[in-house]
């Protein structure tokens, strides 16, 4: 016998927990469709010279690699954007420009495991390459925004940065060529806490330069508008620039859609990936912060750099759908179900189970997923297993071939209906 087992970090998903996470993976995407995002694939194995080098920092150290059977270094992909600059060069010239994809897909990390991350999990991307403009970072934002809002109901708050304003401001104090260092501890200090943050950057640099990093990160303050948090980080960056520009642009544009409230200018969100070189953001539910993000990305205005000589500009943001399943079911906002199924047909004859097909067929061709019961049972039990699966209604054909509908929560029957009749009812009751 071997041993049924699972690797640590890894899941199997019971009925119930797969139909959630295909729903919320349904919602996003009916949202990246309405917005005009197209769909593409791309292996869960690449070379892993393709893959390393260039997400930096822990994502090198994490990612799954080893030697296949032709003795070529593969790995599996750490996230989907690498995998899209590397699918992006090689269709260039099938994709029209500006391309907007989006990718729902597992991927693969050894990092350490804890509530909402996981060694495997499941990546929703979407993104815009081929244009450098402001419009397409606002339009990214404005993709996750509608997509959290359609997940969450609202309650979310988009937190933005731009890395090449922050690396102006380091710039000016001397310490540039240690930006990307900087940055990555820059981005522990949720993980680490402020004292060990400060330790990182003085080992960097020296204390008074680290003083002034924090200062930086901490511009925001408590209550500071975007306007008074831009105004400061320009100042300490050495006055107005492109990236400072950008930014006052990105927030007239949130201004004009009605969308401004749910976003917020803070320095200290850097992302650790070293690809990142503009615009930058992560997302939380406001009811429950302290599970991270749910939902980041940001401008890389060279990824594509290394698989292609052209410069290919390109913004974009990932759903961590995991991570935003335990972030809903913690807040008790999480809808479960252990069926697709509103109703069953109940099985009280075996030699009947063409009739109750038959029935069960009016009813999805009238848009109801219906299931059937296979073999005879008791009614009580058919009433129970229908329960257990999160079917709503059970319908019994009674011996004049009149239908009587059962409906489980409320413990009650209506008798002698018709298959209209019954469509009409289940139609007009919510689950």
């Amino acid at each position: 016998m071997i041993e049924p087992k699972l690797l640590k970090g890894f899941r199997d998903f019971l009925p119930e927990a797969e139909i959630t996470k295909k729903s919320l993976e349904e919602k996003i995407e009916a949202v990246f469709r309405l917005m005009g995002f197209v769909p593409i694939d791309t292996p869960a194995l690449e070379y892993a010279q393709v893959l390393f080098g260039k997400g930096g920092g822990e994502t090198d150290k994490q990612g799954y690699r080893f030697e296949d059977s032709g003795g070529r270094a593969v790995a599996l992909r750490f996230d989907l954007t690498v995998p899209f600059a590397r699918f992006a060069a090689l269709h260039l010239s099938e994709l029209p420009m500006p391309f907007k994809r989006y990718h729902i897909a597992k991927v693969w990390r050894g990092e350490n495991t804890q509530r909402g991350r996981y060694r495997e999990f499941t990546q929703c991307d979407f993104d815009i390459i081929g244009t450098e403009s402001v419009a397409s970072d606002f339009e990214v934002l404005l993709t996750m925004h509608k997509a959290l809002s359609a997940i969450a109901g609202g309650g979310v708050t988009i937190r933005v940065n731009h890395r090449g304003l922050f690396n102006c401001f380091l710039a000016r104090i001397g310490a540039r060529e240690q930006s990307v260092e900087v940055l990555r501890a820059v981005d522990k200090r949720a993980k680490i806490g402020e004292a060990e943050t400060a330790k990182l950057l003085a080992a960097l640099l020296d204390e008074k330069r680290a003083a002034g990093v924090l200062e930086y990160a901490h511009a925001a303050g408590g209550s500071s508008s975007w306007e008074e948090t831009l105004d400061k980080i320009t100042a300490l960056s050495g006055g107005d620039c492109e990236e400072s520009r950008r930014l006052r642009c990105l927030h007239s544009f949130m201004r004009e859609t009605g969308i401004d409230s749910s976003f917020v200018l803070d320095p200290s969100i850097a992302r650790g990936l070293d690809y990142y070189t503009g615009v930058v953001f992560e997302s939380f539910l406001d009811a429950l912060p302290g599970i991270g993000s749910v939902c980041s990305g940001g401008r890389y205005d060279d990824l594509a750099g290394l698989y292609c000589k052209q410069r290919l500009s390109g913004v974009g943001a990932s759903v961590g759908l995991d991570r935003l399943i335990a972030a809903l079911e913690a807040a008790g906002s999480l809808d479960k179900s252990g069926s697709y199924a509103k109703a069953a047909v109940a099985c009280v004859k075996a030699e009947d189970a063409g009739r109750y097909q038959a029935l069960a067929e009016k009813l999805r061709a009238a848009g109801t997923a219906c299931e059937v019961f296979l073999e005879p049972a008791k009614l009580t039990a058919q009433y129970q297993t229908a329960e257990k699966k999160g079917i709503s209604f059970v319908i019994i054909i009674e011996e004049n071939g009149a239908l009587t509908l059962r409906e489980l929560a409320k413990r009650e029957n209506r008798t002698g209906l018709t298959v209209s009749e019954v469509v009409a009812t289940l139609d007009n009751r919510e689950d």
